[in-house]
């Protein structure tokens, strides 16, 4: 099955499609592909709860966890009023993959609460989580599945997740949640990692192709923590950010946007980039934002949620190297066009690994009763992060496969490697 078949499916479909042809061609055993396609369990939870006048209220929620026969699951829980089941199905398979290619000791899972966070209050929000933790606290812990931070997430409600568990658990337990504050026992660092993960790979491929960062034109979508670190990482490496966009609109300046007005713009209460008096706003409003991908620049970052670039969008990009900061931004049609284009895309599943990778370094912290200073961490995602680009850049050289196709494939061998080792009970 190619690639062209996927155009016409869901997200869901997509990604078991693209394990399926990797099974394909890995010419996997015995229905092995199957069990490596199917979530080890999919758990679907009513979390009621009182609104702050009152009244009684109940949302849907979901915890995934699609494969754990490398160690414990691993994955987001997002808050979002979109959320699904097939969307946490999906994105689960993507994190199986991601902790597989990066080689780390653990399985993939994913989480999500349909609901928009805006339009509740904190105490809301903190009794939504507690009582959705209630739920699937039975499939927690350190060593079964270690939620973190996703879209409509942050480090406090991780707070509340760990404080929630190690009520029920008796005792303090850290390490069943990782992007959790400081102060308890979470990571320096974190905030920054995914950022950082895909301005690493982006100068990989570059150092393969030949140049580096300095002097290149970057445009980003997507102004939150993944693609803000992004820019200011790139920057200081030399990079120009010429675009950036987010939910307002798009920005550009060819002589490259001064990110510390944005920011401080941005701190001080612009809602977006648009409104912040840098640059020339090229497009306003949600619909405005994927004009990013259409500016002059080298390099093209989507860091914001999945599907944004299709059809249109890769027809009118200029950029011949794409680095995926969020989970599955390009449609599979978007993939085929990009392709023939001659346009390099560092896919989702190694490219935003930092952010798992610096989670990971976080659980080993809480394991050891250990804290490592902010170089350290950033020092050990920057050594894994270049371990797994050497894997997967040696693995597509190898096999001459797209480097999408080749990363899928790597991950699933990892897993299907590690399947045969563990054998099947009975």
């Amino acid at each position: 099955m190619t690639m062209a078949s996927y155009k016409t499916y869901s997200a869901l479909e997509a990604a078991e499609l693209r394990v399926r042809e990797a099974g394909e061609w890995l010419n996997l055993e015995d229905g092995l592909i199957e069990t490596i396609v199917t979530p080890r369990r999919i758990i679907e939870v009513a979390i009621p709860f009182r609104r702050d006048d009152g009244t009684r209220d109940q949302l849907v929620g979901w915890r995934v966890h699609h494969n754990t026969t490398r160690g414990p699951a691993k994955g987001g829980i997002r808050y979002h009023h979109e959320v699904s089941r097939d969307e946490v199905v999906a994105l689960a398979i993507g994190m199986s993959l991601k902790t597989a290619i990066a080689n780390l000791p653990l399985g993939g899972a994913k989480g999500g609460v349909r609901f928009d966070p805006k339009q509740y209050s904190i105490g809301e929000i903190e009794r939504i989580t507690r009582r959705y933790v209630s739920e699937i606290a039975s499939f927690l812990g350190p060593d079964r599945d270690v939620p973190a931070p996703d879209v409509g997430t942050n480090s406090q409600i991780m707070a509340w997740i760990m404080d929630q568990y190690s009520t029920g658990v008796g005792h303090a337990t850290p390490g069943v949640v990782t992007g959790k504050p400081i102060e308890l026992g979470g990571s320096l660092g974190r905030e920054s990692s995914t950022g950082r993960g895909v301005v690493e790979a982006a100068a990989l491929m570059l150092g393969k192709m030949g140049t580096s960062l300095a002097g290149k034109k970057i445009a980003i979508q997507g102004y939150g923590q993944v693609g803000s670190w992004a820019a200011r990482l790139a920057s200081a490496r030399g990079a120009l950010i010429v675009g950036l966009s987010d939910v307002g609109g798009t920005i550009h300046s060819d002589s490259g946007l001064d990110l510390a007005k944005i920011d401080k713009a941005m701190r001080e209460g612009a809602r977006s980039v648009c409104d912040t008096g840098v640059g020339e706003v090229v497009a306003r409003g949600l619909a405005g934002s994927t004009a990013v991908f259409g500016l002059d620049c080298d390099i093209v970052m989507p860091c914001a949620l999945g599907e944004a670039v299709g059809e249109a969008e890769a027809n009118g990009m200029k950029a011949k190297l794409v680095v995926e900061g969020a989970n599955g931004p390009l449609t599979p049609t978007a993939d085929l066009i990009l392709a023939d284009m001659g346009v390099v895309v560092i896919p989702d599943v190694y490219a935003n690994a930092g952010g798992v990778t610096c989670s990971y370094l976080e659980q080993c912290q809480n394991f050891a009763h250990l804290t490592w200073d902010e170089d350290e961490v950033n020092a050990r995602v920057i050594d894994l992060m270049r371990a797994a680009f050497e894997r997967f850049y040696a693995f597509t050289q190898e096999t001459k496969l797209p480097n999408r196709l080749a990363a899928t494939v790597l991950g699933v061998k990892t897993i299907a490697d590690a399947h045969r080792m563990r054998g099947l009970h009975p």
